[in-house]
């Protein structure tokens, strides 16, 4: 291990100490003054909801942070503030604001500025300016965790056990784990107002109940494959704090189908008892196929029964907003779309939002392209089209040995994603 390992390892095991100490003498501090990493080292098992105090550094503790590196726990052990019981195998320091100051000095001021704890003893310390309140904010709420919506499922299971057939018919993923963020997206001045009501009724939902206006979060996204129904979705996951429950009804009407408006049933029970959650329903108009084209009275029950699930849901009374998806609304029928209380359309991109979604795209990458010129030569291309180009035209430089994204590299993705166009489209013999 190099120099630059070792220290990079004795800093992140100090990170430990420090935060043990200022948590176990700081009561106001909770579960969310926790980075993610400590929060999982700290609490007691899975099923733990709170950290109990005092926390105590064990020499275990430390060798899953270094990866049972012994050569970064003895050179934590020479650091003049760190004390180890060798009795108790238990890690202490001697003088915290003094180890703080070593820690800050050392390289830990980044780390600072993402751990709330820290953030809140060290913030103001010596000049460094970090507001712990802005440090908090950012970090992950552990509302927003797997565990903490592995804990909720859990709970529900125990209470019952039918529910326990409609979680394999659905993948629920908790906020946290969700890599599309809002601020990935772009978005339309409608998709903008829609999510600004969303957050509003939620912000007031005991007002609107309070006069009885509960019609408010049941979305129908329309629009052409790729143009981000499911990456909207996604997002407001993240940007909502609410797991998200994905459905697809092809899925859960292909199970036995004597089974279907059971399954239904028990997927919206699901929902209301993780409330809040977003129920985002993909393929919704797998519903106006099987109203139009099967004569079998199961199927048709099934469907009625999502139909009466959709009117009996709500954002405002049980928690949850729904959202349904499709890429085909000319067939859906007037008995789909007025249980919805808004129609929210994802179109193609125009030249300015293709330009704007490529820089977007290569934001972090090191790109000599004309943006604006691939802009106008992809009329026709949905996000997913033009993430894709941004992706060939990386894989093509990495392949010449380049990190540089040139217009050639560039050039070429837009050719074969075009052609990918065509022959999809069967355009192209």
């Amino acid at each position: 291990m190099s120099s630059a390992d070792s220290r990079d390892d004795v800093i992140r095991l100090m990170e430990v100490l420090l935060t043990a100490e200022v948590f176990n003498r700081t009561p106001r501090l909770d579960l969310d003054d926790l980075s993610p990493q400590h929060r999982s080292l700290f609490l007691a098992g899975p099923e733990a909801s709170e950290v109990k105090r005092p926390v105590l550094v064990t020499e275990g503790l430390l060798k899953r942070v270094a990866g049972q590196s012994d050569d970064s726990i003895k050179s934590l052990q020479k650091n003049p503030f760190v004390d180890f019981d060798t009795l108790n195998l238990q890690y202490h320091l001697t003088d915290l604001q003094a180890a703080a100051g070593w820690f800050v000095g050392h390289g830990g001021r980044d780390r600072v500025e993402k751990n709330p704890a820290l953030a809140f003893f060290i913030g103001g310390y010596d000049s460094l300016g970090i507001d712990y309140g802005s440090v908090r904010e950012k970090n992950p709420r552990f509302a927003d965790s797997r565990i903490a919506l592995d804990q909720r499922i859990a709970k529900v299971l125990a209470q019952d056990e039918a529910i326990k057939e409609a979680m394999e018919l659905v993948i629920i993923s908790a906020p946290a784990e969700i890599e599309q963020q809002m601020i990935g997206l772009v978005c339309s001045h409608d998709q903008k107002e829609m999510i600004a009501r969303i957050r509003t009724a939620i912000d007031n939902r005991d007002f609107l109940r309070e006069h009885n206006i509960s019609e408010v979060g049941k979305l129908l996204f329309v629009g052409p494959p790729g143009t981000g129904k499911t990456s909207l979705a996604l997002a407001l996951s993240g940007d909502l704090g609410m797991p998200l429950l994905e459905v697809r009804l092809s899925m859960v009407t292909s199970q036995y189908l004597g089974e279907t408006s059971k399954n239904i049933d028990r997927i919206f029970d699901l929902a209301k008892h993780l409330s809040p959650c977003i129920l985002f329903i993909d393929e919704f108009d797998f519903v106006a196929k099987s109203r139009i084209s099967d004569d079998h009275g199961a199927m048709k029950r099934a469907v009625n029964m999502l139909l009466k699930n959709i009117d009996k849901i709500s954002l405002i009374k049980n928690g949850v907003l729904l959202i349904g998806a499709t890429n085909h609304p000319q067939l859906l029928d007037e008995a789909a779309w007025r249980r919805f209380d808004e129609v929210v359309e994802f179109v193609l991109p125009d030249e300015a939002m293709r330009e704007t979604i490529l820089k977007k795209f290569t934001l972090s990458l090191e790109c000599t392209c004309d943006l604006a010129g691939v802009a106008s030569r992809s009329a026709g291309f949905s996000g997913a089209d033009l993430r894709m180009t941004i992706k060939e035209a990386v894989i093509s430089a990495l392949m010449d040995g380049r990190k540089v994204v040139s217009q050639e590299d560039i050039d070429a993705a837009l050719e074969a994603v075009s052609n990918r166009g065509l022959i999809r489209n069967g355009s192209r013999g």
